[in-house]
């Protein structure tokens, strides 16, 4: 908390000079006050010139809905929502967890009152907090009081924040009008099943109509109900996203329906997440021995949808008190204690700056990947490589292998580098010294990789790595991460055609299940 306390201090009092406050937060992540992200024609990754102005507005600084804004601007998801309305086989809420990160669980319960507080420390310690999600643990709109009423202050007090609500959607025909009237411009829905026959199998019961409904007549209530909801909300120019959770063998084929059904009522990103579902997490899907897809699978349905429409692949499945940069969790720096005992002057000018600076990082950024991507002009090839990149943001590679507990990956080809996903790891450095038993973890996440791009890597992971046909590479150390990606690829098919290496398709690899973010 002491870096937190000196960030807060100095928005507060107002005196801090912006470049000095840019650089201690900047090293907070370890890059320096620079940052990157790319720009490809589609999907959570498009950029400026793909895309509506009025669309363009709503996205260029959400994490969530821009893969090009995830690697610089940070959300938080602040825990009012603790009652739900239906229940789920991959869902166990738990409310006072601090060493598992995925959706339903979180350490404290906040009053809307406690959020706004919250939100406003937040966002003056970190002045690249965009976003103000609420998500859970249960659903909001089980919890309507308690969830408009902290938008309701946080509009009041913070209106330069972007509000955002996940739903399951059972009860959201009937709050529409009220989301519009709070300016929530991003809903997100969770959308698994568009025929009961397979929702059943998904849903135990929903609560409804002050009725409990179960199997089939319960998965057809919350469909209609969640496509109605869908519809009302594109008719009111509210952006939404749609979540689905990949099931292997229940409703991974389905998907491909559900994809047509959200995009034929407007829904403008998909976003097909794993199923986690390790027993240690209690659901009904972890412990009858539901597995999970593996990264291949999770991507070949991913492609497979992408004709169709926009998606989202550089979700993290948040805590629903998270709070940072995507793949990060500060929450444990604002604990409910430590807030209250705050002074909070919120300094929107400074956040406004701030982000400015954060633009133009962001533009030089995108020129450099344009720039590289020229000199691919007229090349032309089948091969396609994943490189995975530790890093910390900003869109530079800028983490040590050691230190890393998530890899990002990018397909590379001769149209470019596509963000394609991330890879949660054990870490391998412990107190020092690497953890040899979680190398192999680490191979196993990354065995479908080509390369492995770090800021520094050790001789001992540096073999393993090489040994399981995964090129480490350090030389890219600090630079952008898709000039960088682009760079490699066109060594790497010249290496092909002098014979100095064989292409070889890669394996599957394994999605961490486990998802806990400390021992």
């Amino acid at each position: 908390m002491q870096q937190s306390e000196e960030l807060s201090g100095g928005i507060d009092a107002g005196s801090q000079p912006l470049d000095e406050l840019m650089q201690k937060i900047a090293d907070h992540k370890g890059c320096g006050s620079s940052g990157g992200g790319g720009k490809s024609s589609c999907g959570s990754s498009a950029g400026q010139g793909d895309l509506a102005p009025e669309i363009w507005e709503k996205v260029k600084n959400h994490p969530c809905y821009s893969e090009e804004a995830h690697h610089h601007y940070a959300r938080m998801h602040v825990a009012v929502a603790p009652a739900c309305n239906i229940q789920c086989n991959y869902c166990n809420r738990k409310y006072d967890c601090a060493n598992e990160s995925r959706p339903g669980v979180v350490s404290e319960k906040l009053t809307p009152e406690q959020a706004a507080k919250k939100v406003l420390a937040v966002a003056s310690t970190i002045p690249q907090m965009t976003v103000l999600g609420i998500a859970g643990p249960g659903d909001p709109l089980a919890n309507p009081e308690k969830t408009f009423k902290t938008f309701q202050l946080i509009s009041e007090t913070a209106p330069d924040i972007k509000l955002c609500l996940s739903t399951n959607g059972l009860a959201l025909p009937d709050h529409v009008d009220t989301i519009k009237a709070f300016n929530v411009d991003h809903v997100t829905i969770t959308i698994n099943m568009v025929d009961p026959d397979i929702g059943a199998e998904i849903y135990p019961w929903v609560f409804f109509n002050h009725k409990r409904y179960t199997g089939r007549d319960a998965a057809k209530i919350l469909t209609e109900r969640q496509l109605q909801g869908l519809e009302m909300l594109t008719e009111r120019g509210i952006l939404c996203k749609v979540n689905s959770v990949m099931i292997p063998g229940v409703n991974d084929a389905h998907l491909v329906e559900v994809n047509k059904a959200v995009k034929s009522r407007g829904a403008f990103l998909h976003n097909i997440m794993p199923l986690i579902s390790a027993p240690e997490h209690g659901t009904v899907f972890g412990l009858n021995g539901q597995r999970g897809p593996t990264a291949q699978e999770l991507k070949a349905l991913q492609d497979s949808c992408e004709g169709e429409m926009n998606m989202m692949r550089h979700c993290r499945q948040c805590r629903a008190d998270a709070v940072g940069l995507l793949g990060e969790d500060r929450s444990a720096e604002f604990t409910t204690e430590k807030i209250m005992t705050m002074d909070v002057k919120y300094d929107s000018e400074t956040r406004k700056a701030y982000q400015q600076k954060v633009e133009q990082e962001r533009q030089a950024t995108v020129a450099a990947k344009n720039l590289e991507l020229a000199t691919l002009a007229g090349e032309r090839s089948d091969i396609k490589i994943l490189i995975a990149v530790a890093t910390k943001g900003g869109g530079r590679i800028n983490e040590h292998f050691g230190h890393a507990k998530e890899f990002q990956v990018y397909e590379v080809g001769t149209d470019g580098a596509k963000f394609v996903g991330h890879r949660r790891v054990d870490l391998y450095c412990q107190g020092g010294y690497g953890e040899e038993d979680s190398i192999e973890t680490i191979i196993r996440a990354l065995n479908d990789c080509t390369a492995v791009f770090v800021a520094k890597i050790g001789h001992c992971p540096k073999d393993s790595l090489a040994e399981a046909g995964i090129e480490p590479v350090d030389r890219y150390a600090l630079e952008y991460i898709e000039q960088s990606a682009i760079s490699y690829y066109k060594e790497y098919l010249d290496r092909v055609r002098d014979g100095e290496v064989t292409h070889v398709a890669r394996g599957d690899a394994d999605i961490r299940q486990g998802a806990f973010i400390s021992a």
